[in-house]
């Protein structure tokens, strides 16, 4: 069962939205919270998975209270639900910590799937907002202005990554599934999930869009080879894990079990 929180300031909205989501046989609406202060408060007392936030309220804003949530270092992942499609917010809502960022006139199917997502451990960005984060730094590097290059500690982790995590990262942040870097790779689904584990934890990244977000800060990708091969599902770009059978059964029928291969590349054969 995922249990959820409602943010928002409009008492009308989050009664609807619980309603339809209460619907759902594997989801329970445990609270509401009309601004971030209670928000933060009705989660401490009351731990949920999911909480859908919205970005302009009163007292706490969304993003104040998304940020001050993640600090915490407890459970529960943070979807951002708004009406404003600025371009400030996509990025200040993924380095506060949200796992999502959804506009409020998304289907209520598509929420429903989004909300599922980000619980498995996933992430999404509605395709507006995504190409809008984007198309920002693009911008900023073809009028002149200074393209990020990390800070200097992300640039320290960047240095301490194998070679074969860098080459998981770059097809992170080209969009790629565990199943599709298993293909390309020719690794094991075990082996793979390692490779992203070890990435999400050297680099203090809540979930596989900041991830995108430290390869693109880093210059270990550019904008327009990671907007190359977008992956989109039900109308939403998402950055997920796949459901398809992995290649666990390949690698037995042709190598044997395999383990991370961290070696430079000559000393592959």
């Amino acid at each position: 069962m995922i249990t959820l929180g409602l943010v928002d300031d409009e008492p009308l909205f989050t009664t609807g939205l619980a309603m339809i989501l209460d619907a759902q046989p594997d989801m329970r609406v445990a609270w509401q919270a009309g601004n971030g202060g209670d928000a933060i408060r009705q989660q401490a007392l009351h731990p949920t998975d999911i909480l859908l936030v919205d970005i302009q309220m009163p007292d706490t804003d969304g993003l104040t209270a998304t940020r001050q949530l993640a600090a915490t270092g407890e459970p529960g992942r943070v979807i951002i639900l708004t009406t404003y499609d600025v371009d400030e917010y996509v990025p200040a809502a993924i380095e506060a910590g949200a796992s999502g960022f959804l506009l409020k006139n998304t289907p209520p199917d598509q929420l429903i799937d989004a909300i599922r997502t980000v619980h498995r451990g996933d992430a999404i960005i509605s395709p507006g907002p995504t190409r809008k984060l984007f198309d920002r730094l693009q911008w900023q590097q073809t009028i002149g202005e200074p393209a990020p290059s990390g800070t200097p500690a992300e640039r320290r982790v960047l240095d301490l990554l194998t070679d074969r995590e860098t080459q998981v990262l770059r097809l992170i942040a080209q969009g790629l599934t565990n199943q599709e870097i298993c293909d390309q790779l020719w690794l094991s689904m075990p082996t793979v999930k390692t490779h992203v584990g070890n990435l999400i934890a050297k680099t203090q990244a809540r979930d596989r869009v900041q991830l995108v977000l430290f390869a693109l800060q880093t210059h270990l990708i550019g904008i327009r080879e990671a907007l190359a091969t977008p992956q989109v599902r039900n109308g939403q770009t998402a950055v997920r894990r796949t459901s398809v059978p992995d290649c666990r059964a390949r690698e037995h029928r042709t190598h044997g079990p395999q383990v991370p291969d961290d070696r430079p590349p000559t000393a592959r054969g």
